[in-house]
Formats: C-alpha cells, sequence, structure tokens
C-alpha cells in the first residue's frame, strides 16, 4: 500500500509517517519511482508507533520497544547487557510516569464525581 492508504487506515498524516520512517520506527520499500510502499502489518507497527510516542516515550525508545516486541514474537529473544540496563531503567521512568498519570486521573475522576457530573466519565471510573 501506499502512504496515502496507510495514512487513511492508521489515521496518522502522511507527513508523520514519513518522521517515523526517517526516525527507524517504520520501514518501506520504495518503487522505481521513488514512491514509498508498506505491507499490512506496517498499519499495526505505524499505530503502535504512534502510540508510544503520544505516551511520552521518545522515539528513539519507541524503536527500542517496536524492536524488542518484534524479537519476543520470535523464538528465543536475546540483548546484550546494555541494552538490557537501558530498558530497565526505562522501565522505571515508565512505573513513574504511570504512577504521576494514574494519580492525576483519579483526582479528576474525583472532582468531576464531586461537581456532580460523573456522567461524563467512561471506562472503569464510571461508577
Amino acid at each position: 500500500m501506499k502512504i496515502g492508504e496507510l495514512s487513511e487506515r492508521t489515521g496518522i498524516p502522511a507527513r508523520m509517517l514519513r518522521y517515523y520512517e526517517q526516525q527507524g520506527l517504520l520501514a518501506s520499500e520504495r518503487s522505481a519511482n521513488g514512491y514509498r510502499s508498506y505491507d499490512e502489518s506496517d498499519v499495526g507497527r505505524a499505530t503502535r508507533a504512534r502510540g508510544l510516542v503520544q505516551s511520552g516515550l521518545s522515539t528513539r525508545l519507541a524503536k527500542v520497544v517496536l524492536d524488542v516486541e518484534r524479537q519476543c514474537a520470535m523464538a528465543a529473544p536475546t540483548c546484550s547487557r546494555e541494552l538490557a540496563e537501558m530498558l530497565a531503567t526505562e522501565l522505571a521512568a515508565l512505573e513513574d510516569r504511570l504512577a504521576c498519570l494514574t494519580k492525576s486521573r483519579d483526582a479528576v475522576a474525583e472532582f468531576l464525581q464531586l461537581t456532580r457530573n460523573g456522567d461524563l466519565l467512561r471506562g472503569a471510573n464510571a461508577a
């Protein structure tokens, strides 16, 4: 599929998809005329890349996560001690961010409940 179709299927602007490719989050084949060509697996990878970046990961770390996920899908993934240490550090930072986001989410939900606007809550907090 061409970049326009990938953009349409993922909701990610073509400009952002080109940026993801520049950062190594996506890869495309190039035809003789220079057009990018993506396959079906790139729909999920692009969507996952956007989610990682939107959640606060740098594109460098998002690439690491995507590559780790790809390796985990294969048999017996391996990584160097240096990469494992980097991932452990990032995991701790993610845990801290998750705790902060959870606390913020809970505060906003409690505020909405107290203002009798709890009907605006969705999901698990809509009690």
